[in-house]
């Protein structure tokens, strides 16, 4: 059985909440102030405190200030409106997550089930660093790189907080095997991780797809649907390419991200959503916002915690442990297990990757596939193309739009063209473009190509 102090100045509150812990098993104890507060917290450590922000003698965020009172106790902030300052302050002080007031036993009872000493939650983090020296490996990915470095400690840093995280890189670079590292360290980890590509949905259907739709609510519409943050209740919800998603949307993502509710496309009844949002593109958000892909006030709303991942070309030296993790991975699947020469991964150094980690995947499967024995030559590789000379008619190619020209037939002509220039090749088409390879199979099927 669990311990709970609830810090609230208005008694009402802070006895109601007190009897919805009770009925979860956990014995409660109120205080209205920072005084009796420290006090309650010298009688009996909590495992759990539920701090009001606003208390008469000061702010709820000097009580955090004593690390040595608070000890392990999980920290949940309770706030009136889940602000971009609320989050930062949250983050910053190590609170494991905040709760929208009034307070409904719903909220309560998501953030109780998922209560956890912050010291388990540490010991795991360390476990995985321990494993970079030793295997290369942290989460999901791979790599031991200074860059790679720096992108474990941040995601060691932001797991344990609710705070959106918003995450940028090149295409293929592995955005989605950080959230999911973030979900599977976080206190959501039981409960959903849902992987949403914004760029891969048509935009009709987007909203329906993200938010719900009641029955009827417009043709073919014929039955209730859950959208993803109803479907990821509790847990994570991982939205790639937020760029593509159409504005309209994002001004509904926004509201979601402040209200803490969502709305089902043809409903006036507001659901509360439990669900924590990752974010990521393959473009500088700031140029994003300036191009008009991305809202202002949405980019700051989502980049409460940015991560950037680097490309594989600024990051060689993990390239021998990422071809025998992927030729490891390969072998196990194909029942018969091969390695890569030392010409194999001096061509492999050589390369430039403009599809990145997701590209060294793919090459390394199709030299799998075209070899004969237990050893990958250099026969089935992609060629240096940082030695290799451009082609005559590669070289200043250029593209002539008219004036007035619709934004759709630009945006194909330019698609269209880069493709040719690049003799189509897809991964290098699309990472020149700054677009996902989804996202440019799917501009190439709306064009019957």
């Amino acid at each position: 059985m669990g311990h709970a102090l609830i810090v609230e100045d208005d008694l009402d509150s802070a006895r109601m909440m007190a009897a919805l812990v009770t009925t979860e098993g956990y014995t409660a104890a109120t205080a209205q102030s920072l005084r009796d507060a420290r006090r309650q917290l010298a009688l009996q450590p909590p495992d759990l405190v539920l701090l009001d922000l606003r208390l008469p003698d000061g702010s709820g965020m000097a009580l955090l200030d004593d690390q040595a009172l608070i000890g392990n106790s999980e920290v949940v902030l309770m706030t009136g409106h889940a602000s971009l300052e609320t989050s930062i302050q949250a983050l910053r002080y190590g609170a494991a997550d905040y709760l929208i007031k009034p307070v409904s036993a719903r909220q309560l009872q998501a953030i109780l089930s998922r209560v956890m000493k912050p010291s388990v939650l540490q010991a795991e983090v360390e476990g995985l660093l321990d494993e970079v020296q030793r295997i290369g490996r942290f989460g999901h990915m791979a790599g031991r790189s200074g860059q790679m470095k720096l992108v474990y400690e941040q995601i060691a840093r932001v797991a344990g907080t609710s705070v959106t995280v918003f995450i940028t890189g090149e295409s293929g670079t592995g955005k989605e095997l950080v959230a999911r590292t973030v979900h599977d360290l976080s206190r959501r980890r039981g409960r959903p991780f849902l992987a949403v590509n914004c760029g891969a949905i048509s935009a009709n259907l987007i909203e329906s797809e993200i938010f719900g739709h009641e029955q009827g609510s417009f043709a073919g519409a014929e039955r209730q649907h859950q959208g993803f943050f109803e479907r990821a209740s509790g847990g994570t919800l991982f939205l790639d390419e937020i760029t593509e998603m159409p504005p309209a949307v994002q001004v509904k993502l926004l509201r979601v991200l402040e209200s803490g509710t969502c709305m089902r496309v043809g409903s006036t009844t507001p659901i509360e959503t439990d669900v924590r949002v990752i974010a990521a593109t393959n473009r500088d958000p700031a140029q994003a916002v300036a191009a008009g892909a991305l809202r202002e006030d949405l980019m700051y709303r989502l980049n409460v915690f940015p991560i950037e991942l680097p490309p594989l070309r600024q990051r060689r030296e993990d390239l021998p442990l990422l071809v025998s993790h992927f030729l490891r991975e390969i072998g196990t699947r194909e029942g018969s297990a091969k390695h890569a020469s030392p010409k194999a991964l001096a061509r492999l150094a050589e390369y430039s990757w403009p599809g990145n980690v997701r590209e060294l995947r793919n090459a390394l499967q199709r030299a799998y596939v075209m070899t004969t024995g237990s050893e990958i030559g250099d026969s089935w590789l992609p060629r240096n193309q940082l030695a290799e000379p451009l082609p005559r008619r590669e070289r200043g190619s250029q593209l002539q739009i008219d004036v007035g020209t619709p934004l759709a037939a630009a945006e194909r002509q330019l698609i269209l063209a880069t493709l040719e220039h690049f003799g189509n090749h897809k991964e290098r088409t699309a990472a020149a473009l700054g677009v996902s390879l989804k996202t440019l199979y799917n501009r190439l099927k709306e064009y019957g190509i």
